[in-house]
């Protein structure tokens, strides 16, 4: 005879259940009935902010195929639970359905807190917990006002605040945070790792406040005035409350469950309430006295109570509340006892507010024992820090910490991944016994890496030690390389996404395949026409580099820093018309920076009248060729590097490649073009050229390798070009040169030696095939914005707001600063 057993929640931690189930039991004894409040099946609620990215709500969807797809097991949508009658064992629905079970497991989740503050209940203010939260959010971004600078006000700066500024800043609003505690995610990061966070929050135009609270909102006219505890008075347009959770414990209530002194339903480690017929699992639960708002614990919980109601002994002992999170774009990471709140506890910690890093370990009053750590800015080391919590040190503490720190060694029962409690020999075993050769068949078998996603490194990691050469495929949609795909591609004449798709894909595509393939189809048509334009980055999307405040830059093209009189007043004219902030860059040209969307082609047709061409400072191209003043004016110059560098330049020019290329020309050894720091670089010597390959500056700033010595200026050139195309070819999607040397060192085929053994003896017989496709890259180049600007069709992308196609962004507002107009920041309007 079937057991009745009822859900009531669908989501992450409510189909997590229900899924545990299934795999437990096979024999299909139990009749699974899911009552769930919202209208969609359970997706992802910690990714909600993707949205505002281009994933859509499907994407968000964490119901496993076929869930649902046999009798034993239904899912009721839109059908809340009103009441549960404890003594008929039956639950009743707002819509009238009664569910009779033998067991009941409440997965009702949590609802968001919002202050009592006057005015909360008014039009534009939110709450950030669901889909249609956001769709409201959306919503009113859309509609809001459109004169002067446009402002969203998030209460609460943990982590769902600093979601939702994100949210807001990617639906053009400039958003302030105010935040109860000192600092912000005050539950995740000490005093410290809250400064360096904060620092790196508001250096991306996001106004905070800590220590204070909102205590009033009133309307303003179209907008909303919120008044803080300070004083301080911020006029925006709309307000979202994302200041905690609390758990939804009313069914509980109502038919006289435990519920703990702040809320939850009580349970004991079986995570059963005081009702033996009823459990509660997730943020609804109360364990200990605790409830936990992260989904890891939620995740321990379904899995114990899936045990249990199949005839098992699983029990909740203590959830992993470790955290590792990119907000806004800054990493941030916290796991064990984060806020050394253990007697005794000792602290380490390095703080660098010139790289924006911040990293603490918290070790026992012996220093013997990690007992936690907060990462912020850099949370590389988060992977393999975590599970070595309560475990010896494997080394020095500021070693472990350290930018250059000691690779560290897992003991067997480590715990890799928290959300699924998998070790180390776990997925090692797997590894092994299955024959796994990827991430993707480690979390099919093993499921670490299938939750938040944090262990992902380490799966990689493990393969690598377990002998496994890890997959190469371009992303989940394509099993080959780019440089397989590239190949193929070349070779069966494929010149669209949907016929590469089609051949040798699956799926849609993803934001990591479509720029990729993008950049390999350059020079087969216009990137704005078709299906091109679909799969463009952001930046390449309006041929103009966004900039952290919404406007875009626009570049013009000065090859090797030489500029006529002429065209140097039409710049200037132009950023004064235009009311730009100009700036020399480093690469000898000149930046025009704040410029609105729609003003964009007007900026151009100027430019181009006056003889100047895109610089492709937005995309994965050649940037520039710097260069020194040379033989012709320079005392010390033997060779005249301006005009190889023109050269140069305009021969390299729109060429695509899977990162940005830059390149250097010098006149003489003195090396005043930096040649040796570029992915190209050139120096005079009294006999013709030398040639370096492969330096760059950046992240990881590395010098260029000599790979010729003493050539002619036609020995040179003919050597570039075989080396970029080569490059091109065989890089990994943005991978630069030095990298991609070093690679090719890793796979044993010798790094630089294998490139000069390819482009300079032609030892794979290549060399005539690699000229031939620069010279059709040199026959074949046309300026995308002089296209742009003669295609009407082309023209209609660029407005800010499709209903308002002449409207000024309002986001953005100037102020003068040393003479120049300069985007400001948001300010609030003080008492």
């Amino acid at each position: 005879m079937m057991r009745e057993l009822v859900v009531v929640g669908n989501g992450m931690v409510g189909q997590r259940f229900v899924e545990a189930v299934r795999e437990r039991d096979t024999q299909r004894r139990r009749r699974v009935t899911v009552l769930a409040e919202e209208s969609r099946p359970a997706y992802d609620r910690v990714n909600l902010s993707s949205l505002f990215d281009g994933t859509t709500a499907e994407d968000l969807n964490v119901v496993a195929d076929g869930c649902y797809d046999d009798g034993a097991y239904t899912l009721h949508l839109d059908d809340e639970v009103a009441s549960v009658d404890r003594a008929a064992r039956a639950v009743t629905t707002v819509r009238g359905r009664t569910v009779e079970y033998d067991a009941l497991v409440l997965a009702t989740g949590s609802y968001p807190f919002v202050p009592p503050v006057p005015g909360r209940d008014l039009p534009g203010c939110f709450v950030y917990r669901t889909i249609d939260d956001l769709d409201a959010i959306r919503a009113a971004a859309v509609t809001a006002p459109r004169k002067g600078r446009r402002a969203g006000l998030v209460v609460g700066g943990g982590l769902l605040g600093l979601e939702a500024a994100r949210a807001l800043r990617l639906l053009g609003l400039s958003p302030h945070v105010v935040e109860l505690a000192p600092r912000l995610m005050p539950l995740q990061v000490d005093d410290g790792g809250g400064q360096v966070l904060r620092r790196l929050i508001e250096s991306l135009d996001v106004t905070v406040h800590c220590g204070t609270s909102v205590t009033a909102i009133a309307r303003d006219g179209d907008r909303l005035l919120a008044t803080l505890a300070n004083g301080t008075e911020l006029d925006v347009d709309m307000v979202v409350f994302s200041a905690g959770i609390r758990p939804r414990d009313q069914l509980a209530r109502a038919c006289h469950l435990d519920v703990g002194e702040r809320g939850g339903i009580v349970v004991d480690e079986n995570c059963q309430t005081s009702d033996e017929r009823i459990y509660a699992i997730g943020e609804c639960a109360c364990v200990g006295g605790r409830v936990y708002g992260l989904v890891g614990p939620g995740y321990d919980m379904a899995e114990v109570v899936a045990d249990r109601l199949l005839g098992g002994s699983a029990t909740f002992e203590s959830a992993d509340t470790s955290t590792k999170l990119k907000l806004l774009g800054v990493d941030v990471a916290s796991f064990g006892d984060a806020l050394a709140t253990t007697e005794g506890a000792l602290e380490v910690t390095l703080n660098d507010p010139v790289a924006g890093t911040y990293s603490k370990l918290v070790v026992d009053d012996a220093a013997t024992t990690l007992l936690g750590g907060v990462l912020v800015g850099d949370a590389s080391r988060y992977a393999a820090l975590r599970p070595l919590v309560g475990r010896p040190l494997p080394a020095d503490p500021v070693a472990m910490i350290a930018p250059s720190g000691e690779q560290l060694g897992l003991p067997d029962d480590a715990l890799v991944c928290s959300c699924h409690n998998v070790s180390k020999a776990t997925i090692c075993t797997a590894i092994v016994d299955q024959g796994l050769t990827d991430v993707g068949a480690v979390k099919s078998c093993t499921r670490a890496g299938s939750g938040c996603g944090s262990c992902v490194p380490l799966l990689k990691t493990l393969l690598a030690q377990s002998g496994v050469a890890t997959s190469t495929a371009l992303c989940e949609h394509f099993a080959m390389s780019r440089t397989q795909l590239f190949d193929a591609m070349r070779r069966e004449g494929l010149t669209t996404f949907t016929s590469i798709v089609e051949r040798h894909g699956r799926g849609r595509g993803c934001d990591i395949c479509k720029p990729a393939i993008a950049s390999m189809l350059a020079g087969e048509g216009h990137i704005l026409d078709g299906e091109q334009a679909a799969l463009q980055d952001t930046n390449d999307h309006f041929l103009a580099n966004l900039q952290r405040n919404g406007s875009y830059s626009v570049v013009p093209r000065v090859p090797g820093g030489e500029i006529t009189p002429e065209r140097l007043i039409a710049i200037g004219e132009v950023a004064r018309d235009f009311r730009l902030y100009t700036k020399i860059t480093g690469g000898q040209r000149i930046d025009l920076l704040g410029a609105r969307v729609e003003q964009l082609p007007a900026i151009w047709r100027r430019l181009v009248d006056a003889g100047f061409e895109s610089g492709h400072a937005y995309g994965k191209a050649l940037r520039t060729v710097k260069s020194c003043v040379g033989s012709t004016w320079c005392r010390y110059g033997v060779q005249d590097s301006v005009a190889l560098a023109i050269d140069l330049e305009l021969r390299y020019r729109g060429l695509r490649s899977p990162h940005k290329i830059k390149a250097g020309v010098s006149g003489c050894a003195r090396e005043c073009a930096e040649a040796q720091a570029k992915d190209v670089g050139v120096i005079a010597t009294e006999d013709g050229w030398n040639l370096y390959v492969g330096g760059n500056g950046g992240f990881r700033p590395r010098h260029a390798d000599q790979l010729l010595r003493d050539v002619d200026t036609e020995t040179l050139v003919r050597t570039v070009d075989r080396f970029l195309i080569f490059y091109i070819r065989t890089a990994d999607r943005l991978q630069r040169t030095a990298s991609w040397i070093e690679s090719l060192s890793e796979r044993g085929t010798g790094g630089l030696d294998y490139v000069r053994d390819v482009i300079v003896e032609d030892a794979l017989g290549i060399c005539a095939e690699l000229d031939a496709a620069m010279a059709d890259h040199v026959a074949s180049y046309r300026d995308e914005w002089a296209d742009v600007l003669d295609d009407p069709e082309r023209l209609r992308r660029f407005v800010s707001f499709v209903n308002a196609p002449d409207a000024p962004d309002p986001s953005i507002t100037f102020v003068t600063e040393r003479g120049q107009p300069r985007p400001a920041r948001p300010l609030a309007v003080v008492q």
